[in-house]
């Protein structure tokens, strides 16, 4: 796995997240980029008697980006227990029309114990003398908030690295087998993901937390594999009643995750993940001197955009054809959640430590946002990146028209109600 981060960011090789390919596909990045969200509909339009209807229904799917039946799914990279444990958790519920993919996975499942093996074998002293490279920075988030974009721009300092999609896909075994995908298997992915204009690549920067799902750590994202039962996790977006045992796991786990990313890039880490944001406080006592940036977003455009993260993802990763009704609830549920536990945990964390970023100072004025960043984390001299910030600025991100979102009157006022506490506190009221 040759080459600096920026190096293989510019190779343009890189699923679902993102390193940085190149000036074109850059271009498209700002909706968290930006989505194709049908004038005036807020989650989904309904019938009356509640189910989404069939006008919104074949809207929506045409506006996704085509994801290949043979394309990789997030499940193929776990082990097979905690596959079974996936499967006993939806009850088996799995639609006759997804069964295939069940069986795929099923089959692909031991080969990750015994790549992992392997990797064990060959990489033991390594890993037993693994440390992190500097303190890590995590950003944190509502989905859509522009997290993926700054992410993304900050991961342009061939200084800092990122967990890759890869990494993040086949946790257990990454470092014996990356470089075959980079190499042979880029065509397993499609150039787009599914829910959105960014690029896929399995050299792009991805969320941690896909890494954690499939290690076999309990997950908001579990959800995704079966979308029609109830939401499954929730109390770890803030560890709140998680047994001490449990979240002593899993930040373990996120530990030995990080490192082994380490060994292989050998940089510090920059770090995304939304399900983070209730869990700071946590992230600050397990990482003493890791850092923070918080991005924030007005809702109205958070509200509709999630709503399309979520049936993007369902429509291409689900064990069952999702109906789309629980949507709303869910999105509300999580933010609410989320952002409780982010106010409450925050205090704990020097003011040093952490910054809060608004989408629209980012996308109005990347440069002079990455300087801030930089320079109240200190976390280098922003100098050495700021001519390939700006250079990004002055071209493509000149050049994007971000698509606009209009709630119906009584979405806005549902969500001006549920998220009063974000609205005010954000300025976004």
């Amino acid at each position: 796995m040759g080459g600096s981060r920026r190096d293989r960011a510019t190779e343009g090789d890189g699923p679902a997240g993102g390193e940085i390919e190149n000036a074109a596909r850059m271009s498209q990045h700002q909706d968290d980029l930006s989505d194709s969200t049908e004038s005036g509909l807020g989650c989904e339009k309904s019938s009356s008697d509640g189910q989404p209807s069939p006008e919104a229904t074949a809207s929506s799917k045409a506006k996704f980006h085509r994801y290949p039946f043979y394309s990789p799914r997030f499940w193929h990279g776990m082990r097979p227990k905690s596959w079974w444990s996936l499967l006993r958790m939806g009850r088996f519920r799995i639609h006759p029309s997804r069964l295939l993919m069940a069986v795929a996975i099923s089959f692909a499942t031991p080969f990750n114990t015994i790549l992992a093996l392997l990797q064990g074998l060959i990489f033991r002293r390594k890993l037993a003398e693994a440390e992190l490279h500097g303190p890590p920075v995590f950003i944190v988030g509502h989905w859509r908030s522009g997290t993926t974009l700054l992410h993304e721009l900050m991961v342009r300092d061939e200084r800092l690295s990122s967990p890759s999609t890869f990494q993040c896909f086949a946790p257990c075994h990454f470092l014996v087998t990356e470089w075959f995908f980079r190499r042979f298997a880029t065509w397993l992915l499609p150039g787009k993901r599914p829910m959105d204009n960014m690029a896929a690549g399995w050299d792009r920067p991805q969320e941690d937390e896909f890494a954690l799902m499939n290690l076999g750590q309990p997950s908001p994202y579990r959800r995704i594999a079966f979308p029609n039962e109830p939401a499954v996790d929730m109390n770890y977006l803030d560890f709140d009643g998680v047994a001490e045992e449990g979240k002593q796991a899993w930040m373990t786990a996120l530990r030995s995750f990080l490192l082994k990313v380490s060994v292989e890039t050998g940089r510090p880490l920059i770090i995304k993940s939304p399900t983070h944001t209730g869990r700071v406080g946590f992230l600050a006592r397990e990482f003493p001197e890791a850092k923070f940036i918080h991005i924030t977003r007005d809702p109205r455009d958070l509200f509709p955009s999630t709503c399309r993260l979520w049936r993007g993802l369902d429509e291409v990763q689900a064990l069952q054809n999702p109906h789309h009704q629980q949507h709303e609830h869910y999105v509300v549920e999580c933010l609410r959640r989320m952002y409780k536990a982010f106010h409450d945990q925050r205090d704990s964390i020097d003011s040093s430590r952490i910054i809060d970023v608004r989408f629209e100072d980012l996308t109005s004025n990347p440069v002079e946002t990455l300087r801030s960043i930089y320079e109240t984390l200190r976390l280098s001299d922003f100098e050495s990146v700021e001519s390939t910030i700006r250079d990004w600025a002055e071209s493509e991100h000149k050049t994007y028209q971000r698509n606009q979102h209009q709630l119906p009157p009584e979405k806005e006022a549902m969500i001006l109600d549920e998220w009063q506490d974000y609205f005010e506190r954000y300025g976004y009221r």
